[in-house]
């Protein structure tokens, strides 16, 4: 139990060093705050909710695991390798999908209700 115990807080430790040290984590929690407050005001479907879930802790994992390759690939080389730029631009590309996929989400599951409440202002 304790290799469990201790895996769960290393993991937890990752997860604060991301947000404390990660400006885009931030800027991804602030998204994710404004999303959820909106599915809050807009009332969405327990569906909505499950699919707003996954595709806000996708952002947040991809964003983690970029982190994680970016220290890597700075703690193996200081110098410029085109391969260490194309890791690093991997991972910010695979951060981009999920976030390119969350604002197509967001306008599937908000925009309907957004524009019947403009329109009955």
């Amino acid at each position: 139990m304790s290799r469990f115990g201790n895996s769960f807080s290393c993991a937890i430790r990752g997860i604060i060093c991301s947000v404390s040290s990660g400006h885009n984590m931030k800027i991804h929690l602030l998204a994710a705050g404004c999303s959820i407050g909106l599915g809050l005001v807009l009332g969405i479907s327990k569906l909505e909710w499950a699919i707003l879930n996954i595709t806000i802790f996708m952002v947040l994992a991809a964003e983690t695991i970029n982190t994680a390759i970016e220290r890597t690939v700075d703690l193996v080389t200081l110098d410029y390798h085109p391969l260490a730029k194309l890791a690093k631009d991997l991972a910010a590309g695979g951060v981009l999908l999920t976030a390119v996929n969350a604002v197509i989400v967001a306008f599937i599951i908000f925009g309907p209700s957004l524009v019947k409440l403009i329109y009955s202002l």
